[in-house]
Parts: C-alpha cells; sequence; structure tokens
C-alpha cells in the first residue's frame, strides 16, 4: 500500500481506506487551537517569523495541557531510519531463491524416483520400451542447466513420467508466475491468487492499455481513464482519481522492483532474469512491463529508481519475504520523503494515516493526524490568515498573544501590588461609571432617562402625561479620567537575545499593549525598536518583531522617533525604555549610523542631547536595564538626574513586574492627582 493519501472513488466499492475530517469522536487525543496557539506563542515572539514557528512546532512536537504528548516530525523521521535499518541488520538477501530451490529439488527427486521405479519394473517384465524411456528421462534430468530459470524452462517442456511431479512443478511455476507478477504490478494477494492463463492475460491487456495512455498523456492528447478504471480498476487498490495519481501509483510499485533488483548480488539478478524469461515469455508480459517501467521512469525520475539496500543480518529472506520487505522499505522512503518535505500542516493531508500507523505505531499516526490540521484549527479558531501562500497573524491572534503574555506576568504578581485601582471620585470626564446622581449645577448633563422619569412618577403619583421638574433630573456618574501616552522603546540589539533578554522584553511590550489596550483605551502606545538604527512600528506588528544582527544601541535616534510621535499626542508623556547596553551608536549628519564600542564621547553628546529635548517637552523617560554595567548604571542616572524620570535595576525574569507595577501605579497616581 502506497503511503500517499487516495480518495475513495464513488462509482464502484473498493478496499481502500476512505478518511474524514477529524470530528472528536475518533479515538485519540483531543487538541484545541488555543493549546496549540500557546505552545507556539513564545517561538513566535523570539523568532519574529509565524510561518517558521508552525514549521518548528511540527518538527519538535509537544505536550498538550492533558499530558499527551503530539511527537514531532523530527522524531518521527528518526523512527524511520531506526526501523530502516532494523531491517537491513536483521536480514539478508542470500536466501532469496533457497526456497524455489528446494522445490524443484523435490520435483526433480519425485520424478527420478518415478523413473527409477519405471527402469526396475521394466527389468523384470523385459520391457524395453518402458526401459528406453525411464534411461532418456534419467538422461534428460541430468542433462538439465544447473540455473533456476534454466531448470524451469527445460522441465516446461519435460514430458513428467510421475503425475505427483507434473503437480509440484505446475503448482510451483502457478506460485512463481504470482510472486513474478507481484513483483511488476505489487498486487494484493486476492487479485492474483490461482491466477490462470486468461488473468495473465488481461494482466497484459492491463499493462499495453497503461502504456498506450501514458503515451498519449505525454503527448497531451486525451485519454480514456474512466474507461480503464471500469475495465482494470481492481488491479489498483490505491484507487487513483485520474491519470496522474494512476502513473504515480504504477511508478512507485516499479521503483520498489527495480530497488529489491539493484539490491541482488549480480548472480541473484542474473537468476531473476532467467527466472523472469522462462514463466513469463509466453504471454510477452516481459516485454509490457520493460516498456512500462521505462516510460514511468522517463516520467517519474525522482521516485528511487536507482536507490539499493545493503542488508547485513543473518536472517535469509524467501522469493514473496523480500518483495514484502522491499514494498516496506519503499513505503518508508516514501513516508520520510513527504516527512522531511513538509513545509506546513496542509501538507500532511498527503500521508496516508493508516499506512503510517503501520510503520510508526499509534502513537505517531494520532499525531500526524492532528498535526496535519493545525492550521485549519486555527485558521477556523480566528488566528490565522492566508495570503499569497503564507500565514499572516490576524488582529485576534495580536491581541490574544497579548493577552497571553499579560496573564503570565500578572499571575506572578500578588493581589495586593497590581490591580483594577478603580477611581472612588467622581468629576468631569469621558468614563462612564455606570452609576447616577440627581443633577447639580455644573453637572455634564448625561440625563438618565429611566431614572428620571421615575422621580417624576414618584413624585406626581402616576397619571399622564408626565410632567418633569429639575428637582426629577438624575444624571449618570463620570470617572475622572486622564489621559496618558507612552513609548515603549525597546532594544533590538544583538546583546539581547545573546543574554537570553530578548523574548522577555517582547513579551513585556506585549503585555503593556494588551493592559493599555483593554484597561485604558483612551490611552495611547507607541513602539520604537533600536538598534544599529531606530524604527516606528505599530503595536499589532510586535509579534513578528525580531532583534537585529547589525551592532549598535541607537538611544539617540530612538529618542527622537518616541520625541516625535508623542508631539502628536496630548494627556501626560512618558518614554518606557528596555536596554540591556550603554548607547554605542548614533545618526550621522547625512543619516548614516555610526557605532564605536567603548562609547564614542559624540555618541553620548548626541544622545543626551535628545534627553534634553525630550525633558523641554516634559516627557519622563523610564528606563528599565537588564544586566546593567556600572557604564550603563552611570549613564542611566545622568539621564534621570536630566530627565526627572526613574530608573529600574531589573533581571530578565522579573523585568513584567516593574514595568507593568510601574505603569499602573503611576496611572493610578495620575487619576488621584498626586
Amino acid at each position: 500500500m502506497a503511503i500517499r493519501r487516495r480518495r475513495a472513488r464513488a462509482s464502484k466499492p473498493t478496499g481502500a481506506f476512505t478518511y474524514s475530517q477529524w470530528d472528536g469522536t475518533q479515538v485519540g487525543f483531543e487538541l484545541k487551537a488555543d493549546d496549540l496557539f500557546a505552545e507556539m506563542t513564545d517561538d513566535l515572539l523570539y523568532h519574529g517569523d509565524l510561518n517558521a514557528a508552525i514549521r518548528r512546532m511540527m518538527q519538535d512536537g509537544f505536550e498538550t495541557p492533558d499530558g499527551d504528548q503530539m511527537q514531532g516530525l523530527r522524531e518521527m523521521l528518526e523512527q524511520l531510519r531506526e526501523r530502516r535499518q532494523e531491517q537491513l541488520d536483521n536480514h539478508n538477501l542470500g536466501g532469496i531463491y533457497d526456497d524455489i530451490a528446494q522445490e524443484l529439488r523435490e520435483v526433480l527427486d519425485t520424478e527420478r524416483e518415478a523413473l527409477q521405479e519405471l527402469l526396475d519394473l521394466a527389468g523384470s517384465t523385459d520391457d524395453s520400451d518402458a526401459a528406453n524411456k525411464a534411461q532418456n528421462g534419467q538422461i534428460e534430468l541430468d542433462m538439465l542447466p544447473p540455473d533456476l530459470g534454466g531448470q524451469m524452462k527445460g522441465l516446461q517442456n519435460y514430458d513428467f513420467t510421475s503425475e505427483a511431479a507434473q503437480q509440484q512443478f505446475d503448482e510451483l511455476v502457478d506460485k512463481l508466475r504470482e510472486q513474478l507478477m507481484q513483483n511488476y504490478v505489487d498486487q494484493m494477494s486476492g487479485a492474483i491468487e490461482n491466477m490462470t492463463p486468461e488473468d495473465m492475460a488481461r494482466m497484459k491487456d492491463m499493462m499495453a492499455e497503461l502504456n498506450d495512455m501514458l503515451e498519449k498523456h505525454q503527448r497531451g492528447e486525451e485519454t480514456d481513464f474512466d474507461g480503464f478504471m471500469e475495465k482494470f480498476g481492481d488491479f489498483f487498490p490505491e484507487n487513483p482519481q485520474n491519470i496522474e495519481e494512476l502513473l504515480e501509483a504504477m511508478a512507485r510499485r516499479m521503483a520498489a522492483m527495480q530497488m529489491m533488483m539493484n539490491s541482488m548480488s549480480a548472480e541473484q539478478r542474473q537468476q531473476m532474469q532467467d527466472l523472469s524469461d522462462a514463466l513469463l515469455e509466453d504471454m510477452d508480459l516481459q516485454w509490457q512491463a520493460d516498456q512500462l517501467s521505462e516510460n514511468l521512469r522517463g516520467m517519474f525520475p525522482d521516485m528511487g529508481w536507482d536507490q539499493s539496500y545493503d542488508f547485513g543480518g543473518a536472517d535469509p529472506l524467501d522469493f514473496a519475504s523480500a518483495a514484502e520487505m522491499f514494498r516496506e522499505l519503499g513505503d518508508l522512503d516514501q513516508l520520510e520523503n513527504l516527512l522531511r518535505g513538509a513545509r506546513n500542516p496542509g501538507a500532511l493531508a498527503e500521508v496516508d494515516i493508516d499506512r503510517a500507523r503501520d510503520l510508526l505505531g499509534d502513537d505517531a499516526g494520532d499525531s500526524l493526524e492532528r498535526m496535519a490540521e493545525i492550521s485549519k484549527m486555527l485558521e477556523e479558531a480566528g488566528y490565522l490568515q492566508r495570503k499569497e501562500g503564507r500565514y499572516e497573524l490576524t488582529a485576534q491572534a495580536i491581541r490574544k498573544i497579548g493577552q497571553n503574555a499579560l496573564g503570565d506576568l500578572f499571575s506572578k504578581l500578588t493581589a495586593d501590588k497590581l490591580g483594577r485601582h478603580s477611581m472612588e471620585e467622581s468629576g468631569v470626564g469621558h468614563e462612564r461609571a455606570y452609576d447616577t446622581k440627581p443633577y447639580e449645577f455644573g453637572d455634564p448633563f448625561n440625563l438618565h432617562i429611566e431614572r428620571t422619569v421615575r422621580n417624576a412618577v414618584t413624585r406626581s403619583g402616576g397619571g399622564t402625561p408626565v410632567r418633569l421638574t429639575p428637582d426629577d433630573f438624575e444624571v449618570e456618574r463620570t470617572e475622572r479620567s486622564v489621559r496618558s501616552s507612552t513609548v515603549l522603546m525597546l532594544d533590538l540589539s544583538l546583546s539581547m537575545p545573546m543574554r537570553d533578554n530578548f523574548l522577555p522584553a517582547k513579551k513585556v511590550a506585549m503585555a503593556l499593549n494588551s493592559l493599555i489596550n483593554t484597561q485604558y483605551p483612551r490611552d495611547f502606545m507607541g513602539v520604537v525598536t533600536f538598534a544599529a538604527v531606530a524604527h516606528e512600528i505599530r503595536p499589532e506588528e510586535l509579534p513578528e518583531v525580531s532583534w537585529d544582527y547589525d551592532y549598535g544601541t541607537n538611544m539617540q535616534h530612538g529618542f527622537q522617533l518616541a520625541r516625535k510621535m508623542l508631539a502628536r499626542q496630548s494627556g501626560t508623556k512618558q518614554i518606557i525604555m528596555i536596554t540591556d547596553g550603554e548607547p554605542t551608536a548614533h545618526l550621522t549628519p547625512s543619516g548614516a549610523p555610526y557605532f564605536n564600542y567603548p562609547p564614542s564621547p559624540l555618541t553620548i553628546d548626541l544622545t543626551m542631547k535628545e534627553v534634553m529635548r525630550c525633558t523641554r517637552d516634559d516627557i519622563r523617560i523610564n528606563t528599565f536595564m537588564l544586566d546593567a554595567t556600572s557604564y550603563l548604571t552611570n549613564f542611566i542616572e545622568k539621564i534621570s538626574k536630566i530627565n526627572g524620570g526613574r530608573a529600574f535595576f531589573t533581571t530578565n525574569e522579573n523585568i513584567g513586574d516593574y514595568v507593568l507595577v510601574d505603569f499602573v501605579e503611576n496611572k493610578r497616581k495620575l487619576l488621584h492627582g498626586r
């Protein structure tokens, strides 16, 4: 059975497997889109490449929250290699013809015994004709060639004396024809069991028509695929749906046969050829098979026609076992090629899961079946969308990443450290508090209709029309709101990943963006990334941001972009900078980056000038330092002294605590006017 998945034809029932979409009722572990997305999030954030993150998840596999292990392709490929090597280490082809030779010896022994009995009987009865027949028979047997093919061909024209020997030989011929044809067409046993001359003639017709169809297909002419399958569909358990799949199925079979021939010794190959010549020449099948093989090899040159295997074991394979072994080795090779070439989960839909279970076991089969559905599950959950052959994150996915990052960081904090910090005092503002109060002069006239009418009805005792007075007015309370504008400056210099600081810092950026969007939707958040140069990016681009391989930490350019962004905003303004290095780069007058380590005085001077410009624009700079050196510490302290912002000395394990707690606490102070 081929390892590539096939669809079932509706025109006739076959023994092929059919497949259906996973609906949760089949046996196997449960996999949820949220679990998949959470599993790939860190990889996505670290490398910034969604499609690469999906491929790495496919390669490595993962453990589900329920404790089930989804095997990765890398582990499966190793299993395939081990299974192949186990077969090669345990078996050899030395006995491939031993069973045939033994059965042929038994035929000859039976016939010689019959000839000797005839010769003895002729001597006792003076029957010269019988004696001559027995002697001629013995001479003819003695003159048979030593090779199996020659002996088989000679005995086909031999007039047996023993009916038992004749029957043994006929059965041996039928069996060998069956095995040889099984190598030619890789048939299931039911299709060629007890093959008659009529069956072999039909097989010859099938090959002839297939050769004709192949040549027409190569010339671009129309072929009668459906008519062919109506006549010969039982020869193809793979159940091909079109001429391309049909030819591919035959190519795989014949390539597997050629692999077996390639793996034999020269003597074994000659014996195979001699047997084929002796048993199949009468039906002209050899020519048809050779013609088909040549055509298919030209059409499918990458099927492994020149592949051979080196067997080194002690267990000899007989003819039938060797044929089955090479079919399995061919399936192992095909599955390996499919898995190795899979660049996205959809490519795994080509795998025949049932055959994969046979080769690798149920765990691998379950994993392959679930893995093939990964991208579809994520698309249906709203996390992925396909664009120009690649996957992209949706807005929902970006929000989910931020929420996950925020949840991870919040889970580390105690309740008394951080909360919603709702404002108790009322006042003029934009945020509804979903509570009401009697109207007072100066209040915004956000009239609550239901309660105002109810007050009037209560006062007047009912009846219509309802007449309102100022004392009936009830208005909605509002929370005092203070708008903040924040630009996060994220260091993407090479030192960040080298010191394991990049992923924690990026997760903090995602969490801060999620916090502002969900808890403070009127606030502004911008993002500036900086390495040798700085870039302004949209917060929704954060998931696919990665570090910069150029050397340099250009704070000057970062402050410059952040200041220009905040100039377009209102409210209190701040820059939150996350970095692990001192400034080592600046922009020259031409706009090109200049790098030097240790930092040049000019870089320091230009960076401090940008700090002073931010200070004049009333922009506070709060810096979170990772792995701070004494030089970085001194430099940041100078920034804080000039600007009035704060400096935090953190590690990649607690930076989230510092950034989020500081942001929310500062927001609470602003709301309370402190």
